[in-house]
């Protein structure tokens, strides 16, 4: 007894069945001959029956096993074996269902004829060497060509009995070819040309039936193909929607393997031997258009997606797909979607979802949090791009600018070497422009478009010569800076460095200590409320060089000054705010630290608004005057800044007068620093 029944014979049938038998679901597969059985093998689930039957021993078969339902998946032109089936099972009252091998795309340079005698008629009128394809059923009907003997190569399979009949037609040496699929494009692309045809008779087998291959290799080798047309106008279920259907059915719990690889830069010569072989296994590709249709094979089922989530709910209400490839651009492990994914497939997984085919591990899970989910790395942007122009990339700097923020200037100033994606057509004529502002237009860009495509495209210029370029959104670039100096690895820029008129400045020793106190990191968001000339707010913008600092200051002589230094330093993700605290911070984003040099008596409002843009803000704050920190120190209490800290500093600086060294006090200043305790690390 049995639970399903499987016409098999085909690619599908024996595919279905062996499902069935993987989920321990009792399968009888029923198969024409022996040579058919070879696909499958037998187990506690799977059983085969070999032998050609008619309809009422069909019919005895079905009441014997008496199944909860029957399938169809036998070849789309055994017309007459269907009808059979379909037959049997209304005269009994079995479920059927019928698994149909998908179409071909249609192809605007083939012949399409109805059947097999319309495609004799068609090649009576034609001259040229013949590929027959179609099998050795319906050979007999292609000895009607007058030359059929002399113009007719015939692929067949490579059966004792099959070569008999073949030679009882008069098909024998060089013009029967005995072979066993599958075949390549580029071994029937060999035979046409081996054999000088102009023609090639197939039928539309579809993607199992290796047609795609076949149409391929005719099309480049200038040979015509002529298609035989599928008897029978039908519906039915893909392979994947009969797992699908097949798996609510019988309650099956699937054990999907996914696989995250990396494409490199997205043509075929840059995936991995690995990786293709990882799409050749794969029943469900997913990825942007562009990266899955760069390695998606033909007749492979495709999702068009990039959306993590969208993806991680898609595996699971599609337990049909066993084996899921998601392509992602370049290396895994190189600004990649990989880890996002991961994310949000460990999600799942502890909700219950069966992502890895078992119910979530806890602490034993592999990191990835799932233990059926392989990483493929590929070749990165960087290692292809560098080993392009020539460069090595072991020193450069390594970044993205494409969907987030990025001091680029920084960088480019700072080191020698500095590769970047990029990410939108303007990309490069957008660094340009900042490039020569900070005068640094002799800056050499090396600039990669649709690397690896057919139009891929390299070139050097130096960033003046780039300022009204408009390139390809899918872009990288590597600046060369031979003046490039490296930058402090500290706080501390002299005095003497900075641009000064009249406006304020906090020193070097006190700026030191603040910045110090601060703790900032380098995608910090910053406010220096009351500004002057912008020491701190450089400094601050040189050690956060991934986020960003606001310089907030409302005197219009002190405002110039912040221009002329963010100039000068290159601090390109330093923005100045001309205007008066509190008010001037109101749109600011929210701050993750903030500097106060100056508050003009607004010290209270100032803080109250940064706690409540951020209640875990870090905030240094330095008083000079006695008043100015007796307000500080009501402020704090006021708003219970538990984890607070007041230190005094008083330096002092030597100056020679003839042949001795007085030592000048400057100011002393108190740096008050408070965090609520609660945020704390």
């Amino acid at each position: 007894m049995s639970d399903v029944v499987v016409f098999a014979g085909t690619t599908e049938g024996c595919e279905v069945s062996s499902f069935l038998a993987r989920h321990k679901v009792r399968v009888l597969a029923c198969v024409a001959t022996d040579y058919g059985s070879k696909s499958l093998k037998e187990d506690e689930y799977l059983k085969i029956h070999a032998g050609r039957l008619n309809e009422s021993e069909m019919e005895a078969m079905l009441r014997k096993c008496s199944p909860k339902l029957v399938l169809d998946a036998t070849h789309p032109y055994a017309a007459e074996v269907t009808e059979n089936i379909r037959t049997a099972c209304e005269n009994t009252g079995f479920s059927y269902e019928r698994v149909l091998r998908e179409k071909g795309a249609h192809q605007e340079k083939a012949v399409y004829v109805e059947d097999t005698e319309a495609a004799v008629k068609f090649l009576e009128g034609t001259e040229g060497n013949i590929l027959l394809t179609t099998g050795s059923k319906e050979l007999g009907k292609f000895t009607a060509l007058p030359d059929a003997g002399e113009r007719i190569y015939a692929r067949v399979l490579s059966l004792p009995s099959v070569m008999e009949t073949c030679k009882s037609y008069g098909f024998e040496g060089k013009h029967l070819i005995g072979m066993q699929g599958p075949f390549s494009m580029e071994l029937n692309g060999a035979m046409l040309r081996q054999y000088d045809c102009k023609y090639l008779v197939t039928k539309d087998t579809g993607k199992a039936g290796g047609f795609q291959e076949k149409i391929d290799a005719a099309l480049m080798n200038d040979v015509i193909p002529v298609i035989i047309g599928r008897p029978l106008q039908e519906e039915g279920l893909s392979v994947a929607e009969c797992k699908h259907m097949l798996t609510e059915r019988f309650g099956l719990t699937m054990k999907p393997h996914i696989t995250l690889l990396g494409i490199g830069m997205g043509s075929e010569e840059t995936l991995t031997i690995q990786g293709k072989k990882a799409v050749q296994k794969a029943d469900l590709i997913i990825g942007a258009k562009r990266m899955a249709d760069s390695i998606r094979e033909p007749g492979k089922p495709v999702l068009y997606e990039y959306r993590s989530d969208v993806i991680g709910d898609y595996i699971k209400s599609h337990p049909e797909y066993e084996n899921i490839v998601i392509a992602l651009s370049g290396d895994v492990g190189f600004y990649s979607g990989a880890k996002k994914l991961l994310d949000v497939l460990k999600e799942r997984n502890s909700e219950g979802v069966l992502v890895d085919g078992s119910e979530s591990q806890g602490d034993s899970e592999k990191e990835n949090g799932c233990a059926d989910i392989d990483i493929i790395c590929g070749i990165s942007s960087v290692v292809y791009f560098m080993s392009q122009i020539g460069l090595s990339w072991d020193d450069a700097k390594i970044t993205s600018a494409h969907g987030k923020n990025c001091n680029l200037i920084s960088m480019m100033k700072h080191n020698q070497k500095v590769f970047s994606i990029l990410g939108t057509g303007s990309a490069v004529a957008e660094l340009a422009q900042k490039l020569v502002k900070y005068q640094m237009g002799d800056v050499l860009l090396y600039v990669g478009e649709n690397l690896s495509y057919p139009d891929e495209k390299i070139f050097q210029a130096k960033a003046s010569e780039l300022t009204s370029y408009e390139g390809q959104a899918l872009s990288v670039v590597c600046a060369y800076n031979e003046k490039a100096r490296p930058s402090f690895s500290t706080h501390g820029i002299p005095d003497e460095e900075f641009i000064r008129g009249k406006a304020p400045m906090t020193k070097e020793e006190v700026r030191c200590v603040s910045l110090a106190k601060l703790r900032l990191q380098e995608d910090s968001i910053c406010y220096d409320v009351g500004a002057g000339t912008g020491s701190v707010s450089v400094e601050m913008a040189l050690r956060a060089d991934q986020g960003q600092v606001f310089a907030v200051e409302k005197k219009d002589d002190a405002v110039a000054l912040l221009y002329e230094n963010k100039q000068k330093f290159a601090a390109d993700n330093l923005e100045i705010v001309k205007g008066e605290a509190p008010e001037a911070l109101a749109e600011l984003p929210v701050p993750t630290h903030a500097f106060i040099g100056g508050s003009s008596g607004n010290l209270k409002e100032i803080v109250a608004l940064l706690l409540e843009k951020n209640q875990d803000v870090r905030i240094v704050i330095n008083c000079i005057t006695l008043e100015t920190i007796s307000e500080a120190l009501e402020v704090l209490k006021e708003y219970d800044f538990a984890d607070r800290e007041v230190v005094q500093l008083a330096a002092s600086r030597s100056k020679e007068i003839g042949r001795y060294h007085l030592m000048m006090g400057e100011n002393p200043i108190y740096i008050i620093t408070c965090q609520k305790p609660q945020h704390m690390e």
